[in-house]
């Protein structure tokens, strides 16, 4: 993992323009307001062995929070931010994406407001679904949490 590239994209994508619709961007997707980016992704682990894909979700958990302690000491210490409560949520209100479709996807999230940007900042780690790759996401975001 090269948390300066990450860290870099992060910055990049705290400035750069939202694309006017929803589609494929550089090393994810974006849309109106968002970007979705895979930072790390395992390689083989759909509908593969429970045991190997335990020990990456731990491994892509260090790298969220080691990502996180940068960002933490830029822009703050922040809690958790549960994604099963707004998962929760989808069942009886509309959440906004990127945060509905975070939520599908990842449990925990390190969080900021990125200050004098207007955009906030969550990685996590997305390992819901046992039939895909777990992957280091980080989204940008101008529209807060819910």
């Amino acid at each position: 993992m090269n948390i300066a590239q990450h860290l870099a994209l992060i910055d990049e994508l705290c400035f750069r323009p939202f694309p006017a619709e929803h589609g494929p961007s550089d090393g994810g997707t974006g849309g109106p307001g968002h970007f979705v980016v895979v930072l790390e992704s395992s390689h083989g682990l759909r509908g593969g062995d429970q045991g190997e894909r335990g020990v990456t979700v731990d491994q892509y958990q260090k790298y969220r929070d080691a990502v996180g302690e940068r960002l933490g000491a830029r822009w703050g210490e922040t809690d958790p931010y549960n994604l099963d409560t707004v998962l929760l949520r989808t069942e009886r209100e509309e959440i906004p994406e990127p945060w509905a479709g975070l939520s599908a996807r990842a449990r925990v999230a390190c969080l900021w407001e990125a200050e004098g940007t207007g955009r906030w900042i969550a990685v996590a780690v997305a390992d819901r679904d046992t039939e895909d790759e777990v992957q280091l996401l980080a989204v940008v975001t101008e529209t807060a949490p819910p």
